[in-house]
């Protein structure tokens, strides 16, 4: 009995010096963030490109991807002839590191993307793709293959 009541003695002193630790004072401050402007002007062209970019969940053909020293100068470039070959769609390049990939087409069935992978199955080989696409085409932004500097701007 005697271990019992030292025992709850103890808890009752751990619990009384725990609560007495738990005591806390409010304190109130500032905080002051400092950015550069043109982190801020970015942030805000970001957002106002995705306000306008809508996008669905749909189906995209993957002709290329492209990795190594010329990478970036050959997706370029497949993308340019099969515009040429095919005008009326639409042709993209997404980074993604390390890979340039070439995507075209924004098709909202997997039956519209695998008809047009049939179309043109003899000069470009892919294979479809879930992806986000643009139900109207997008506005369209040119950078040349070495206009690196530009594209940052």
């Amino acid at each position: 009995m005697k271990h019992i009541q030292k025992i709850r003695l103890a808890l009752g002193l751990a619990a009384a010096l725990i609560a007495s630790g738990l005591e806390a004072q409010a304190q109130t401050g500032r905080v002051r963030v400092v950015g550069d402007v043109a982190v801020n002007q970015m942030v805000e062209k970001h957002i106002e490109l995705n306000s306008r970019a809508k996008t669905i969940p749909g189906y995209r053909v993957q002709i290329a991807s492209f990795s190594g020293t010329s990478s970036k100068a050959n997706a370029f470039n497949l993308r340019e002839r099969f515009m040429a070959d095919h005008p009326s769609v639409q042709a993209y390049i997404i980074y993604d590191e390390p890979n340039f990939k070439v995507k075209v087409g924004d098709f909202r069935s997997r039956l519209e993307a695998y008809a047009f992978l049939q179309e043109i199955k003899e000069t470009y080989k892919g294979y479809i793709i879930k992806d986000n696409i643009f139900p109207e085409p997008p506005q369209q932004i040119e950078f040349a293959p070495d206009d690196e500097e530009s594209a940052v701007e």
